[in-house]
């Protein structure tokens, strides 16, 4: 467990302790020192039905998916291997022609060509040349392509931001999880140098990958750790982000920390010192993608925990798209000091397309506490957008939204179809995000999450400007 002299209450959830008779002892028993699949202050009573059954869906939910991550993994690699191989032959008739011809080229796993799961729904890898820098959405853009870049592997990602961006590859960070025991957090870092007055930094956290199994487990691992003056941050995420199991979350880490198994805050932070003491004018910005957003926006605010200073204010802005709940309203509103109003104007940027379910979790509810803070920018299925306080059906499961979900996500599979026609061939969209659009027809939540409704959000979108107090008023 960590070093819970760091935290003045907590609740950790063990999937991996997780058998039978603890699943079904939380049903029945609120009592944490009597479950192996909890750990807890000594005497911590779990009050309430409804919350011990949030908790046992959660444990049982990451229980199978340990039990399947194998399978899953190899399921996902044979996704990206053919995902790879038709696209890489030209199609599958030329890839049949080469069959014949005994010429088949086989994609390499790791290569500067080789897309995820992600990157072939969305093929899209260069920015729009219409938004330059100057232009009020450009950060939104530069935001959203970088956070749906870090999904890549490195030489792709560096490939791509050396030779189609134009831009500087500073670093890429593959980062360890002391929970997990696995690498399961990837950021990188790049600098914008198309402002000649300063440099722009850019910080991507990675979101989830579809296929990895300790990932989802990040996501919906309900437990939390409460940090003295600051608020109850959901576990799984500060997890991800650098939380030690022997050593909390410390300003510093001792000269004996393991070099080889670096953790994303620390070696971010490092980088960011380093870049903005060589350049006085150089700002910077973090981002990232479902739980690549929920890193993001937690990153500022340990620096802000940890008394940086320094680049608390050379951060330009916070763009998360996606993003789940990270805490509690505690938490926000020690967030609302660092990125709401500072200088006049906020720094939090949190994008939420249509019915996304991602960011409508964990549940806003008096069982879970979790909420979000800042304002939301809200943009529909026509990609027309509202500054709102929440997203509209902020839990998801309402019965008054099932039809006309339902409804969307046949209107969404549709414009599939002819959105490339009428916005040109940039938004046209490909078999792997229409099966995706397809599913939705089952579950309408899963389709909007893609990073590609996110990426016409910011180009096809209306601007919407945080800093005024009319925050219903569409901006054209």
């Amino acid at each position: 467990m960590a070093d819970t002299g760091f935290f003045t209450d907590y609740l950790v959830l063990r999937p991996d302790k997780a058998g039978l008779r603890d699943l079904l002892h939380v049903l029945y028993s609120g009592n944490v020192d009597e479950n192996e699949s909890m750990f807890g202050p000594p005497g911590t009573e779990i009050a309430g039905m409804r919350r011990r059954w949030d908790i046992f869906i959660s444990l049982l939910v990451q229980r199978s998916l340990l039990l399947l991550s194998s399978p899953l993994a190899w399921f996902g690699s044979a996704v990206g291997f053919w995902g790879n191989l038709v696209p890489d032959n030209g199609g599958l008739l030329s890839l049949f022609a080469n069959f014949m011809r005994g010429d088949v080229q086989i994609p390499v796993k790791g290569s500067d060509t080789y897309r995820s799961a992600i990157g072939l729904i969305d093929t899209r890898v260069q920015l729009d040349k219409s938004i330059k820098s100057g232009d009020p959405r450009y950060q939104a853009a530069l935001a959203i392509m970088a956070a749906k870049l870090s999904y890549e592997n490195e030489p792709f990602i560096e490939s791509t931001i050396k030779n189609q961006w134009k831009m500087e590859f500073l670093a890429y960070y593959n980062c360890w999880n002391d929970y997990e025991e696995d690498f399961t957090t990837q950021a990188f870092i790049m600098r914008d140098k198309t402002n000649s007055l300063a440099d722009l930094i850019v910080v991507a956290f990675r979101g989830t990958e579809p296929f990895d199994a300790t990932q989802w487990c990040t996501d919906i691992d309900f437990s939390w750790y409460e940090i003295p003056h600051v608020g109850k941050i959901h576990g799984g995420f500060i997890k991800a982000l650098g939380l030690q199991k022997n050593g909390g979350f410390p300003k510093e880490l001792d000269d004996h920390s393991n070099k080889q198994r670096p953790y994303a805050y620390y070696a971010v932070r490092e980088e960011l010192r380093d870049e903005l003491r060589r350049n006085e004018n150089a700002r910077y910005i973090v981002t990232g993608h479902s739980l690549g957003g929920a890193l993001a926006v937690l990153f500022p605010l340990v620096l802000a925990l940890h008394g940086e200073d320094l680049l608390l204010e050379r951060l330009e802005g916070v763009y998360t798209f996606g993003q789940p709940r990270v805490g509690d309203e505690k938490l926000g509103e020690f967030a609302e000091k660092y990125l709401g109003a500072a200088d006049g104007r906020r720094r939090y940027s949190r994008f939420v397309y249509c019915n996304d379910l991602v960011p409508r979790l964990p549940y806003d509810d008096s069982t879970l506490l979790f909420k979000h803070f800042g304002k939301c920018l809200y943009y529909n299925s026509f990609y027309r957008g509202t500054v709102k306080d929440e997203e509209p059906n902020k839990n998801y499961f309402s019965v008054f939204t099932v039809i006309p979900k339902y409804f969307n996500a046949m209107w969404e599979l549709v414009r599939g179809f002819f959105i490339g026609f009428i916005e040109g061939s940039d938004y046209r969209e490909g078999w792997a995000l229409r099966l995706l659009r397809l599913f939705g027809l089952i579950v309408p939540g899963l389709p909007p999450h893609s990073p590609q409704d996110y990426v016409n959000c910011t180009r096809l979108g209306n601007y919407l400007p945080l800093d005024t107090e009319k925050h219903e008023i569409k901006l054209d």
